[in-house]
């Protein structure tokens, strides 16, 4: 039994660790970023159960602040990855080079960090997003026939620019499916703003203290796993996927307005993320509640809308909004 493990007597009591801790973890980041509880809750849940984030948000949101800040308080290692039409693979994961003895030797991409930005991905070519895309599917990459583990945890946020097209390549439905949340970022509040000035415009300088370790985060990932499920509530994830889908005479909703519905994969993270919102509150188990917690942000990017939707104005989050009350 290693050290972590030693901690917890039971996995009740590691799991009221890993509440108090999220709470400490909130707190800190709040020195730093003003407002956003819902995203960096919902960070939070998908760091927790081993899951990617895509982040749409116009430039200005403290996208790239609030990743950092995440880091400094996980105690984890941080890299930036400036997306542009001129990146290439071998940026993101590295390259080999010779050295000065004439052997090959692997020089490490960005990409080995444990927390992964990915700022603007639609910037640049399939061919340099997918290369990110594998490693966050696999956990390592592939340089001449040679496999390289990356480091635990590992956590890869992306960022989108909603507003600007010209000069983008937009992330194939199979490449958004690889993460499990689409977060949308909002502005701020008229009183967030305002405190925002006062904390960016002067000489207020906040530090965040560590509050997590890689091992222990670990840890409480490897717990979430082990959370038990009711079976009414992976009844209830299933339904709410497959009223999703096309060609069922009951999925009116559907039939309307998708031309695409989502996948297992949708499920599966739905599960994770009920688990993960039921401990951050406190709960050992997670109910339907939970599940519609976390519902829009998983499925908003799993579902494809058609022209009929689009002409009368649904959105995939009043679309998902209706599936729920069904």
């Amino acid at each position: 039994m290693n050290a972590e493990q030693t901690q917890f007597p039971s996995d009740v009591e590691a799991m009221d660790f890993l509440v108090s801790k999220c709470s400490q973890l909130k707190s800190e980041i709040s020195k730093v970023i003003i407002g956003q509880e819902t995203i960096i809750n919902q960070i939070l849940i998908s760091i927790m159960a081993s899951g990617h984030c895509l982040l749409v948000g116009v430039p200005g949101l403290a996208k790239t602040l609030l990743v950092n800040t995440i880091a400094q308080t996980l105690g984890l290692t941080y890299s930036r990855i400036q997306f542009t039409p001129d990146l290439m693979p071998s940026d993101i994961v590295g390259n080999e080079i010779l050295d000065s003895n004439r052997e090959f030797k692997f020089i490490k991409g960005a990409v080995f960090a444990n927390i992964v930005l990915a700022d603007e991905i639609n910037r640049t070519p399939p061919k340099t997003q997918a290369a990110l895309l594998e490693a966050m599917q696999e956990h390592n990459v592939t340089i001449s026939g040679q496999k390289h583990k990356l480091e635990e945890p590992f956590f890869v946020l992306a960022t989108q620019n909603p507003i600007e097209q010209e000069g983008t390549y937009p992330l194939p439905e199979a490449q958004l499916d690889r993460f499990m949340f689409m977060l949308w970022l909002d502005y701020p509040t008229f009183e967030q703003e305002i405190d925002i000035l006062k904390s960016t415009t002067s000489n207020h300088e906040a530090k965040v203290d560590k509050v997590l370790s890689a091992e222990q985060i670990i840890l409480f990932q490897k717990l979430i796993r082990k959370m038990p499920v009711a079976d009414n509530v992976y009844q209830y994830i299933v339904r709410l996927v497959e009223s999703t889908r096309l060609n069922n005479p009951n999925n009116q909703i559907a039939n309307k307005y998708l031309s695409w519905g989502a996948g297992p994969r949708a499920s599966q993270y739905l599960v994770l993320g009920a688990k993960c919102n039921a401990a951050l509150n406190g709960k050992y188990s997670p109910d339907i509640e939970d599940v519609k917690a976390v519902a829009i942000s998983v499925l908003r990017h799993r579902i494809v809308l058609n022209y009929t939707a689009q002409a009368e104005g649904y959105t995939a989050e009043k679309i998902i909004q209706d599936l729920l009350k069904q």
